[in-house]
């Protein structure tokens, strides 16, 4: 399995050695790069997703989705992004003028917070802490506030109405989220992304080595994290029968566009962090006794295995979204604290008498 710590280290070796940047400069030189690197890769994987959700809802529908723009509708997007970096922002009276506009930039911020706790590769972690997994739910809990932002400081009811039940929803499906990454750890004995890629490359895809009970933290966090993303049938805080538009009803041109952009790329945050906890991120498929077999897998680099999985998990989660009716409030919230958290902890508890006894693989 190729290690892109090698580049790294000769990338800032050509830094300092061959161009003689002190460390400084060099350090500098590299976050800018990574910076870039990052917003690339955010706007990219957002263009894929919206055409990907189109495509796939089509298909569920009976229709054929995007077929003018472009071959196969692939410049519909495009069009659709120009559109709105070019429409006018509308500044509206009696609402809180600078956190209306501070909002969306908070929920950009944790969605590319979160995204760059992704696991891309061996050695290719932009960042990589031994409580990797605490930074990631730490940060991911801040779009919450920039909901609940959005909502307060448009003055308008709907908005309002949107924001209560995001907050709501978002704050309560946490807990399942955080158990069912607590019950992976139980299995894997550390919080950092990178250690736990590399567990799984050696010993086996968790979700395969952590029998039932990996098996029912992975549907468990696949339903919450949907509700997480605020996407169906868990979009109450959107819902145009009733709402307008939720909590974005009063944002208009690039504003809306940073919601937008922020709910597809969490759906592939939620994705990529099923493919790190559960089916084993940059990690090939090996099977035991089946040498040859895994070697040729190894051939297959890091990053193509963890994006194959994580499109693999978004199309779990689109067919989730196209296949089920919208919940009432109520019934989400029941789902949530009535059913999904006593089993995770029940799960929990399950999997570290697993770990204990050793009946794990």
């Amino acid at each position: 399995m190729f290690n892109f710590q090698d580049i790294t280290t000769w990338i800032h070796g050509m830094l300092t050695g061959t161009l003689g940047l002190p460390e400084w400069a060099a350090i500098l030189t590299e976050s800018i790069g990574v910076a870039l690197a990052v917003i690339t890769l955010y706007a990219v994987f957002a263009i894929f997703l919206i055409y990907m959700e189109r495509k796939v809802c089509a298909f569920f529908q009976c229709r054929l989705g995007p077929m003018r723009v472009g071959p196969w509708g692939t410049l519909q997007v495009f069009s659709d992004v120009f559109k709105m970096l070019t429409k006018e922002i509308i500044n509206l009276r009696q609402t809180d003028r600078f956190l209306h506009n501070m909002a969306p930039f908070l929920v950009v911020t944790a969605s590319m917070l979160t995204f760059a706790c992704l696991p891309w590769n061996k050695g290719a972690h932009i960042i990589d802490f031994n409580v990797g997994v605490f930074f990631f739910l730490a940060v991911s809990s801040l779009g919450v506030v920039g909901i609940l932002l959005a909502g307060w400081s448009s003055n308008n009811k709907y908005s309002l109405i949107g924001a209560m039940r995001s907050g709501a929803q978002i704050i309560s499906y946490e807990l399942s989220i955080g158990m069912t990454m607590l019950t992976m750890i139980c299995l894997t004995g550390t919080m950092s992304f990178s250690e736990i890629c590399a567990d799984q490359a050696v010993n086996g895809w968790n979700i395969f080595r952590g029998h039932l009970p990996a098996v029912l933290a992975f549907i468990i966090y696949l339903i919450a994290g949907n509700a997480e993303c605020n996407r169906g049938p868990f979009d109450l805080p959107e819902s145009e029968s009733e709402l307008t538009a939720g909590y974005h009803t009063e944002y208009s041109g690039m504003h809306f566009g940073y919601y937008y952009l922020a709910e597809y790329l969490n759906l592939f945050i939620c994705a990529g962090m099923a493919a790190t906890i559960f089916l084993g991120g940059w990690a090939p498929l090996t099977i035991a006794g089946l040498d040859g077999f895994n070697e040729v897998m190894a051939y297959i680099p890091g990053f193509v295995w963890f994006i194959g999985k994580a499109i693999f998990v978004v199309f779990l989660l689109m067919w989730l979204r196209w296949t089920f009716p919208r919940l009432r409030i109520d019934q989400i919230l029941s789902l949530e604290w009535k059913y999904l958290v006593p089993i995770s902890m029940f799960n929990l508890v399950l999997m570290a008498l697993v770990v204990a006894y050793g009946l794990h693989f």
